[in-house]
């Protein structure tokens, strides 16, 4: 990733770290040093972080500034983070205007954040109940979690491996290994193959409306319904990356997903997740800070 990477271990209760907050769409705020730019504070989506919502387990803050930041320091002791029950967390520098945080572990469910920029209202957010979802390329199904619990397994057909050379770029269609977190969902979303690459009419490409889409990736890895691959869900890979599943279980696991909540994929090939691809849980704590 581009930039130094800094962060400061913190309890979250007593100690200042990054953060800001949105007012109503602006979703700016300026700290009281002039020297520090201002600040957007985000999901990984980019969505707007939203005072009195629910979030999922694995959560993580995005804090955007809009000029590079000379003194990380400053800008950390500057605005405030806290949460009941205390948690340890860190920031984790991604460049000079991004920063990302998160807590060593997945939150309890019932914490309650808020972020305090200065001179600004707080910013409080609390996390829901716990959601992990494991998908395993060895078995082919989902196994969701809710509270520790399996209430469903889903069959699914993930990414068909290997690479293609389109021009000058090397794309991959595995569903690469490592530690997601959903960040939106839309019903249905518009996919198109060439927004990474791989043009409409070539031919594995595509354009098409798809409904119950839940998205884990930034490079656009969604679990959805594709009912198309029904035959292969639970025993073939035939996908370009997505988790494909029936309408029941992408309908069901729609309405189940929040942003936050977390997604593993083990088993699989390819490149393990990268940070800039979602994958904050990913990066191994002492990396991390």
């Amino acid at each position: 990733m581009a930039g130094a990477r800094r962060s400061s271990l913190i309890l979250s209760a007593v100690a200042a770290v990054l953060a800001t907050t949105f007012l109503g769409a602006a979703g700016v705020s300026h700290a009281d040093d002039p020297g520090l730019p201002g600040v957007h504070l985000t999901g990984t989506s980019g969505a707007p972080l939203q005072n009195g919502a629910t979030y999922g387990i694995g959560m993580v803050v995005v804090a955007k500034f809009d000029a590079p930041v000379g003194d990380r320091g400053s800008a950390e002791q500057q605005l405030d983070v806290t949460t009941t029950p205390p948690v340890t967390g860190a920031w984790h520098w991604v460049n000079d205007t991004t920063a990302h945080w998160r807590p060593q572990q997945y939150y309890a469910p019932g914490t309650v954040v808020t972020v305090t920029p200065p001179g600004q209202p707080p910013l409080t957010f609390t996390i829901g109940a716990s959601h992990v979802s494991i998908a395993d390329d060895a078995t082919h199904q989902v196994s969701v979690y809710d509270g520790g619990t399996l209430v469903r397994t889903m069959p699914t057909s993930m990414g068909r491996g290997g690479t293609e050379k389109v021009g000058n770029t090397t794309l991959s269609f595995w569903t690469q290994n490592g530690i997601y977190t959903v960040m939106d969902k839309s019903n249905p979303v518009v996919m198109d193959s060439s927004t990474y690459g791989l043009p409409i009419n070539s031919h594995l490409g595509y354009k098409e409306s798809i409904p119950y889409a839940v998205r884990i990736s930034t490079d656009g890895v969604y679990l959805h319904e594709l009912d198309a691959t029904v035959s292969a869900q639970g025993h073939t890979d035939t996908s370009h990356g997505c988790l494909n599943l029936n309408r029941a279980n992408a309908s069901w696991f729609y309405d189940f997903s929040v942003p936050g909540d977390i997604v593993e994929v083990k088993n699989s090939g390819g490149k393990p997740l990268q940070l800039w691809q979602n994958g904050d849980w990913s990066v191994p704590w002492e990396q991390w800070v």
